[in-house]
């Protein structure tokens, strides 16, 4: 339940989501979710970065771990399943 506790906070998941294909810095993921505090992206970092799931590589910005890439893999059958019901849903 602590996973989901964290990642059910607000724009965790969409930090997460930012980070699939690639690195980004602090001020690239501020400008991908748009409307995001800075206090609170740095919070929400800090949160996934004590709990394994990002990192931060000086040279190249936050990017997953392996278990962060593992959980974005165990998340993609529900993005499937979302996409289908966002098609259906009037």
């Amino acid at each position: 339940m602590a996973l989901l506790d964290l990642l059910g906070r607000r724009w965790a998941l969409r930090i997460l989501w930012e980070l699939r294909d690639s690195p980004a810095t602090f001020r690239e993921l501020q400008e991908r979710c748009d409307g995001l505090s800075p206090t609170v992206l740095n919070t929400r970092l800090r949160e996934l970065r004590t709990a394994g799931i990002i990192e931060l590589d000086e040279s190249v910005g936050y990017q997953t771990t392996s278990h962060g890439a593992g959980l974005l893999r165990a998340l993609m059958p529900l993005n499937a399943w979302a996409t289908n019901w966002a098609r259906r849903v009037p």
